[in-house]
């Protein structure tokens, strides 16, 4: 069976070798993540001083009804590995940065913010930056998001910001179903940023809003022969409904299949 490793989150980046590298915080203590195709079973997380629950490994499930041929083509991916991430501020600053703009946009929107404001990590494929922390983000001038070409994205992340201190602790505490009604009380976060800010932390898809452009997209393609509703909330009942208890795989598998072909999209 083949192994894909699903590169939705920004942070990713890929190496000379064909593989990924990322750095996260595990606990507040940077941490590097890498995959190589020479060993495609396996994630390596550096520094692991403890065992971590963090990598989601899905294969298609038996899909039957009026979506198996979307099973069938989910499945052509064999394995596909996800890492969770387990940093809820960088889920959340993550999900805000890639409202109503391209995943390619996002991409490099994200990879600016963290080199210009994030802590440099060194790793072997060379010095990677994390997401800069809430504190710092809060006390960000409006110039400093608007030299980076964010300046629409600035009273958004200064909220969550804001807010990500005063709650996190609480948060963590919290079911993935109540936070997601729990961060919709930040200014500039509705249900698409709140489920898309739990789905990446929690590796629940079935938070994920899964009406939204990219997967209706990526199913149709995956599946052309299937008659998919037209619009947003006609495909979500479908979803739902089709996809029954698989939900939160056939969500992820399915923006795992769009991604392994236009990742930049």
């Amino acid at each position: 069976m083949t192994t894909t490793l699903m590169h939705d989150h920004p942070a990713w980046d890929t190496t000379s070798d064909g593989g990924a590298v990322r750095v996260l915080r595990v606990k507040a203590t940077p941490t590097i993540v890498s995959w190589s195709p020479a060993d495609p079973d396996a994630v390596r997380i550096e520094p692991a001083t403890e065992p971590l629950q963090v990598i989601n490994r899905i294969t298609s499930p038996v899909v039957t009804g009026a979506i198996a041929a979307l099973g069938l083509e989910a499945a052509s991916l064999g394995c596909v590995l996800r890492v969770r991430n387990i940093d809820l501020w960088d889920a959340l600053a993550t999900a805000i940065i890639r409202q109503v703009i391209r995943a390619n946009q996002a991409r490099l929107m994200y990879q600016r913010f963290c080199r210009a404001h994030g802590e440099a990590v060194p790793t072997p494929w060379g010095t990677r930056h994390l997401i800069p922390t809430a504190e710092v983000v809060a006390k960000l001038p409006t110039l400093a998001f608007a030299t980076l070409g964010m300046a629409f994205k600035a009273r958004a992340l200064v909220a969550a910001a804001e807010a990500a201190m005063a709650c996190q602790d609480s948060w963590q505490h919290l079911t993935p179903i109540e936070l997601v009604t729990q961060l919709q009380r930040i200014p500039r976060v509705g249900p698409w940023t709140a489920g898309a800010t739990v789905a990446d932390y929690s590796g629940d898809f079935s938070l994920y809003p899964y009406a939204d452009l990219a997967v209706r997209t990526w199913a149709r393609r995956a599946a052309p022969a299937i008659d998919w509703p037209g619009d947003e909330p006609m495909f979500g009942a479908y979803w739902r409904r089709h996809t029954g208890r698989h939900l939160s795989d056939l969500t992820l598998l399915v923006l795992a299949w769009g991604g392994s072909r236009a990742p930049d999209s």
